[in-house]
């Protein structure tokens, strides 16, 4: 990381898919598809939709109940999602 920089999350918010908007301590803010990390055991729990959307901050990145996570790092440094691609959400009645 650039000057020592270690990112820390502070919020994260559920858009769409495996698509969550993460912002960072520094008030950056990215939209992050997380399919490509779905990968290997500990991670096969979230491919399940409904299991996935059960992420929380957990002081320093996302992180899921079965003890997943991604590097803070990780997403700090992972490509934007094009704000394009996100479906707008159909209100529900």
């Amino acid at each position: 990381m650039e000057n020592g920089y270690l990112p820390v999350v502070i919020d994260a918010k559920y858009k769409q898919d495996y698509i969550i908007e993460v912002e960072f301590d520094n008030g950056v803010k990215k939209l992050i598809n997380f399919a490509p990390w779905l990968q290997g055991e500990v991670f096969e729990a979230l491919k399940d939709q409904r299991y996935f959307r059960q992420f929380f901050v957990d002081g320093w990145t996302v992180a899921w109940p079965n003890g997943a996570d991604i590097a803070p790092e990780t997403l700090y440094e992972a490509e934007d999602v094009l704000e394009e691609e996100i479906t707008p959400e159909v209100a529900s009645t």
